[in-house]
């Protein structure tokens, strides 16, 4: 570990290192007015045990380094080559010091080399196996990241969490109201849909929605069954889909010439909040 970290987090040595996973599922978006939209498509994204992965690298992680499927750390954060040490450094500075067990990143991979990453999410455990934080890092078309830092004792697999909607996203949503937050993982298949998928080990949904003034508004979520990532799965996930990352952002532009088609209101672009996390 990085001896710049805080104290807490260098001592987090796990006994057991988790091996990286990799999801295939939907993404699903829904806008309820002032004109009814709707789409949904296909899609894998890789959840990697960030703290496992720096005591045992995954053979099948291209890292840092160019590859059919890849993860570059530089993609999160502040930039910087290990995105682990800014995630737990963020942490330390908002007063999260529990956080001492697995650190898992949902995120998009970068696919030959290209990743547009809308958000990506930090599911950071204390060492019992129960969520001390998630944090919610939310890219833009403008380039632009924001944080979104989820904390208390609400906190926890299935449970709603909210945060005041600060970061602008979309030209098609005023850069206000809430959003509402809930992650649902579980680490066995159970059920019919569970069992047509036979490499499955479980399953992720995570879910934001946003609210105004006048209620419900967007529903969003992006749900996958999960298996280890491996040569043969990342391949499968490559050559099933060798452009996803290139059709997440052709998918946002076609999605919003629908929009402006539909005449749904467009709002200007504000100015970045001043502050790089929101609790």
């Amino acid at each position: 570990m990085n001896a710049a970290r805080p104290a807490a987090a260098q001592s987090a040595k796990l006994a057991t290192p988790a091996r990286a996973l990799i999801a295939f599922g939907t993404v699903r978006h829904a806008r309820l007015r002032p004109r009814p939209h709707r789409f949904a498509y296909p899609t894998y994204f890789l959840l990697l045990p960030m703290r496992s992965l720096a005591q045992t690298p995954c053979e099948a992680l291209h890292r840092n380094r160019f590859g059919p499927l890849s993860f570059f750390d530089a993609d999160h954060g502040d930039g910087r080559s290990d995105a682990l040490a800014w995630l737990e450094e963020l942490l330390a500075a908002e007063g999260v010091l529990d956080a001492d067990g697995e650190v898992w990143l949902q995120a998009y991979p970068r696919v030959l080399g290209y990743v547009f990453k809308p958000v990506s999410l930090w599911y950071a455990h204390r060492s019992d196996g129960s969520l001390a934080a998630v944090v919610a890092e939310v890219n833009n078309t403008f380039g632009e990241r924001h944080c979104y830092l989820l904390h208390g004792p609400e906190l926890g697999w299935g449970r709603e969490l909210t945060a005041a909607k600060v970061f602008h996203v979309s030209p098609f949503c005023a850069t206000a109201g809430h959003y509402r937050f809930r992650f649902l993982r579980t680490d066995h298949p159970a059920g019919a849909a569970e069992r047509a998928h036979p490499e499955a080990t479980g399953r992720l949904i995570a879910r934001i929605d946003h609210d105004d003034d006048r209620g419900p508004l967007l529903q969003t979520s992006v749900s996958g069954h999960l298996e280890p990532l491996t040569a043969a799965s990342a391949r499968r996930a490559f050559f099933g889909m060798p452009l996803m990352t290139l059709a997440v952002i052709a998918r946002i532009h076609w999605q919003a010439l629908q929009l402006w088609l539909k005449r749904v209101p467009f709002f200007g672009k504000p100015a970045a909040p001043s502050a790089f996390v929101t609790r």
